[in-house]
């Protein structure tokens, strides 16, 4: 027999955090993990509008450790000891500074602020990038506000937004996209 995708157990503005605790659906950790998976979903898209393989390899790995992430955001934190939760790993870090590294080969200096677009995997990327951040915010803010949040997903997500920004100018350059420096207007 299938799995019901309904449940009607939401009707009423409430929803389950993995363990069976019973919380609103406002509530910062699911506004945290649902923008998590909001970022799961871009990359997906970016994924399939990029043609590098060893970038679409690495998308996929995010992908895996973005759902990781959001089992921990998940996780009724007084009941995660006694479940088995994927973990991420600081390898897991490793992996996108390296990525980092090998496409900053390729690239020339950072000289000045860069506008996003020029192409719409590269605009995509920026998006993504953007979402990334508010991941991270939303991660810091519950943090803040004393809720459970493993100090390695914000370093993860920190890190993996700055893989977004140089896989953005990587993508461009592999397309042959010039990048467009801001030029802020100064009154005088």
């Amino acid at each position: 027999m299938a799995l019901k995708i309904y449940t009607k157990t939401g009707d009423l503005g409430k929803t389950s955090l993995i363990g069976g605790t019973k919380v609103p659906k406002s509530h910062l950790r699911i506004e945290t993990y649902g923008t998590v998976d909001e970022l799961n979903s871009y990359i997906g898209l970016v994924g399939d509008m990029i043609t590098d393989l060893q970038s679409k390899t690495v998308l996929k790995e995010v992908q895996d450790r973005l759902f990781t992430v959001g089992s921990s955001l998940a996780c009724d934190p007084d009941k995660e000891p006694l479940m088995k939760i994927p973990d991420l790993k600081e390898c897991d870090v490793e992996l996108l500074e390296k990525e980092i590294d090998r496409m900053n080969e390729s690239l020339p200096p950072m000289k000045f602020f860069v506008l996003p677009g020029g192409h719409p995997a590269v605009s995509t990327l920026h998006v993504v990038r953007c979402v990334c951040r508010r991941a991270e915010r939303l991660c810091v803010n519950m943090q803040e506000h004393e809720l459970f949040v493993d100090t390695l997903v914000i370093k993860y997500i920190n890190r993996l937004s700055d893989y977004l920004f140089v896989l953005a100018r990587y993508t461009g350059l592999l397309l042959g996209v010039s990048e467009v420096p801001w030029k802020p207007r100064i009154n005088g």
